[in-house]
């Protein structure tokens, strides 16, 4: 009998968030970011909810993207780090793939590659507004459109990322949002500008393509709630393993960094850093227990998490402990341990099971 630690994924809440993203902006196309195995809540899953909802799919490198075609995933799968190599472009046609080229080198291996081949628009060309980490540099944008003619055709799409579409001062956003347009509105090319917050925030960056992430899977992607309401996706779930009374005074867990300051009731749940939660949770940190909250005590261990449950009655070895989810956002849970939902996401390993649900199925 498996140990009952799971998540929880539930796929019409996954629909509905990409929708209310979706029909913020309807005369755009919509591609749905399913990079590192869909934010961890099972790329193969997501795709097949989605597939009747967004134009595309989006991964981070070619292995994700055959893994999708293997799953039976027909729709186009954009590659968002490009091709490692010339080799990769090999797979253009025959699995429906499109690029993003965010390097020069990378540019002369499409023109070559569109040299003996007859497909068209399959690129995307990424330029640096601001973010920095990814793109061609603003300034070079008009001399390589003229030394690259075949790839940056109006076949091609134009796209940047926004480095702080998040943040409540949309100053700097609005500033890259416009620069990048007076470089490349002039011309006759298909733009994407628009990440989650981007989509959601701010009109000006709803371009031809918007590329919707953390949005779908529950988080938003603000420091604070605002714009939408979305639904949680992934509920993270553990059962309660030991229960036991310790008196006023005594110490829970590996160093022992908690101590009781009266008679507590402390119960272990079948869960730890290894299955993802993070190790450095402070005390405190919450997490729900009959519809109560309670308080993580001790530290975080590879298997075991110990909480106090003083304050909840009637609780009993299989009771079940949700982490985050449902009824505890994920982005709270992030804000405890000084990280992001994306990362809480992300980490939940391969050893927790997922369960994928409708909203009318019960947690």
């Amino acid at each position: 009998m498996a140990r009952g630690t799971y998540a929880t994924i539930n796929l019409d809440a996954l629909v509905y968030n990409f929708l209310q993203v979706k029909h913020l902006s309807p005369r755009s196309k919509h591609v749905a970011v399913i990079k590192a195995d869909a934010y961890g809540n099972g790329a193969i899953p997501v795709a097949k909810a989605l597939t009747p909802y967004t134009n595309m799919f989006a991964v981070a490198f070619l292995e994700e993207a055959i893994a999708l075609r293997e799953a039976g995933i027909t729709l186009p799968i954009l590659v968002l780090q490009g091709p490692y190599a010339y080799q990769e472009l090999e797979n253009t046609k025959t699995l429906n793939l499109h690029w993003v080229l965010h390097t020069e080198t990378q540019l002369a291996w499409f023109s070559e590659y569109l040299s003996h081949s007859d497909i068209q628009g399959h690129q995307w060309v990424k330029v640096d507004s601001g973010m920095h980490r990814l793109g061609l540099p603003m300034n070079e944008f008009d001399d390589l459109m003229r030394r690259y003619p075949t790839v940056m055709s109006n076949k091609c799409v134009i796209m940047t990322h926004l480095a702080a579409a998040d943040e409540d001062d949309q100053t700097q956003t609005n500033i890259q949002i416009n620069s990048f347009l007076s470089k490349v509105s002039a011309s006759d090319f298909a733009l994407s500008i628009a990440n989650s917050a981007g989509a959601i925030a701010l009109p000006k960056a709803r371009q031809n393509f918007n590329r919707i992430g953390i949005s779908t899977y529950g988080s938003t992607p603000f420091c604070s709630d605002r714009q939408i309401t979305l639904r949680p996706v992934m509920t993270l779930s553990a059962p309660i393993i030991a229960v036991r009374e310790i008196p006023k005074g005594d110490t829970v867990g590996y160093g022992m960094t908690w101590q009781a300051t009266k008679p507590t009731t402390i119960a272990t749940v079948a869960i730890g850093y290894a299955d993802g939660y993070p190790r450095h949770a402070q005390n405190g940190t919450p997490a729900v227990l009959h519809n109560r909250r309670i308080s993580l005590v001790g530290r975080v261990s590879m298997d075991m998490i110990t909480y106090d449950i003083s304050n909840v009655e009637n609780v009993k070895i299989g009771d079940m402990v949700e982490l985050w989810g449902n009824q505890l956002p994920i982005n709270e849970i992030a804000s405890y341990v000084g990280t992001i939902g994306y990362e809480l996401m992300t980490r939940v390993s391969k050893r927790v099971p997922r369960k994928y649900i409708h909203a009318k199925e019960k947690t």
